[in-house]
């Protein structure tokens, strides 16, 4: 019944994953001294606009970004700038939680403030991608039975596996073990990106798997 949404889903998560994989390895071919521990700020601003534009792209010439009900340049425009703001406060509010769970609050405020953005990347992008920028309608996804396709199951499924990544990724942190990767935020922002792939992965799987379960109300 959903099989052509399962394979779009599967064909536009591995050209996500792909983005990420030449984010990583041009840089290293291109820049002098490139690496995902030693340049590392570097590589979340890589790795995050390569998401934020291939997933933009991607989304809009799947037509999975939700249709605007008017088709004057002012609105188009007024949802971009929404779009533009939530994105920003996302960055803001991943970065107060952050600080929050112990995170340095002046110390490395860069660190912080770029793992925020990854973060915002890799789940609040994806929100306005599949949602637009239309705070109830993440409320509705989010919330106990919300989903109502299987975009919106596929969302829930990739933010989910991005958080628990990040959260999972900060316990090696306090070991006195001296590994590069250890150097705040590396292991965080690599937590959530192994998070947010193993979501790519595991988002169509699971709905193939589940497919003939799967029923959704009405938008």
């Amino acid at each position: 019944m959903w099989d052509h949404e399962i394979r779009a889903m599967a064909s536009t998560h591995c050209i996500i994953a792909a983005s990420v994989f030449m984010a990583t390895v041009l840089p290293a071919v291109l820049v002098p001294g490139f690496s995902v521990y030693g340049t590392h700020l570097l590589w979340i601003y890589s790795a995050s606009g390569a998401v934020i534009a291939v997933s933009v792209a991607v989304f809009w010439l799947l037509g999975i970004t939700p249709p605007t009900k008017k088709h004057t340049v002012g609105y188009k425009l007024s949802r971009l700038f929404r779009s533009c703001l939530y994105f920003f406060l996302s960055c803001l509010f991943f970065h107060t939680v952050v600080v929050l769970y112990g995170a340095p609050l002046i110390e490395s405020a860069l660190e912080t403030f770029s793992l925020a953005v990854l973060l915002t990347s890799l789940t609040t992008l994806r929100c306005l991608c599949v949602l637009g920028p239309n705070v109830q309608a993440w409320i509705r996804v989010f919330s106990r039975h919300g989903a109502m396709s299987v975009w919106d199951t596929c969302l829930q499924i990739t933010v989910a596996c991005t958080l628990v990544g990040a959260w999972v990724g900060a316990f090696p942190i306090p070991l006195d073990w001296d590994r590069p990767w250890q150097v705040w935020p590396v292991s965080c922002s690599l937590g959530a990106m192994i998070g947010f792939l193993t979501g790519l992965v595991a988002a169509p799987a699971w709905i193939h798997y589940h497919r003939k379960q799967l029923t959704y109300k009405c938008k």
